[in-house]
């Protein structure tokens, strides 16, 4: 799946006609140099990276962090990029600015993150059976922000020209089970901070039967993974900006060659 995304990520930044000097990875550097080596033009445009990752499992990373605190000068880097982590923070709009801070001034910040729709048969199956078992159920699986949430996350952090949009993946498995195994080589299994009762083994294998039921197709069990991208520019003076409204030179009407109509007025045949 990080494969996946950093080769996504290297992709939309081949279409950047910008050279980054100072590039801060937050999560899948190891990925996102793969990507990038295996295309000439763009890693000639990419300089110095830096290799961050959160402090409980940052092996072998350059620097180990806070994500609620992030240790770089501001204005530090040209460009920032993030694969799979950012879901993991617990204040995404407060991480969000001191990304932006960390960006100089026209700087890129390239995120991809898992959305809403992400993981929502296992989501379901479990309060299912949970609620059916014990009469109530916890949440198990993490929410995840959508993407009209993380573009105002964008606007509201202080970027330009905020941009988000998703991609949904289904992978199919032969058991639901597997589907856990899988998060867990992955580092994905659930981590909430308030640690719901424990899962007995007859509420999860009751689940992994409504897993079954509900979704499973041709003897397969699906499960979705959307990832959200988000782009967004640290503010400078030589960007886009929106006209004034009024300032137009020319009436849509004219633009379109239709005759304007008052507001109610009907059209006719």
């Amino acid at each position: 799946m990080r494969e996946a995304v950093a080769d996504d990520l290297a992709e939309r930044l081949e279409a950047v006609n910008r050279t980054f000097e100072r590039v801060l990875v937050i999560g899948g550097a190891t990925q996102f140099r793969a990507a990038v080596s295996s295309r000439p033009a763009l890693a000639a445009k990419i300089g110095w990276v830096v290799d961050a990752d959160w402090s409980d499992g940052a092996i072998g990373t350059d620097v180990a962090f806070d994500p609620e605190r992030l240790p770089f000068a501001e204005g530090a880097f040209d460009l920032v990029v993030s694969i799979l982590a950012l879901h993991w923070v617990n204040d995404l709009p407060g991480a969000m600015i001191q990304i932006r801070r960390a960006l100089r001034p026209d700087g890129l910040l390239l995120g991809a993150l898992f959305g809403g729709r992400t993981l929502h048969e296992l989501r379901d199956s479990l309060l299912a059976a949970e609620s059916e078992i014990r009469g109530g159920a916890a949440l198990r699986v993490a929410p995840f922000a959508g993407a009209l949430d993380l573009a105002g996350l964008l606007q509201r952090a202080g970027f330009a020209l905020p941009v988000a949009d998703r991609d949904t993946t289904t992978v199919r498995y032969g058991d639901p089970l597997h589907l856990l195994r899988d998060l867990r080589a992955m580092g994905e299994t659930s981590a909430l901070a308030d640690a719901p009762p424990p899962l007995t083994r007859t509420i999860l294998f009751r689940a992994m039967a409504v897993y079954a039921e509900r979704f499973g197709v041709d003897g397969r069990s699906p499960a979705t993974f959307e990832v959200i991208t988000a782009t967004g520019w640290s503010p400078h003076e030589s960007q886009q900006k929106p006209l004034a409204p009024g300032s137009a030179k020319m009436r849509l009407a004219d633009a379109l060659g239709v005759e304007e109509k008052r507001a109610g007025e009907k059209t006719g045949e």
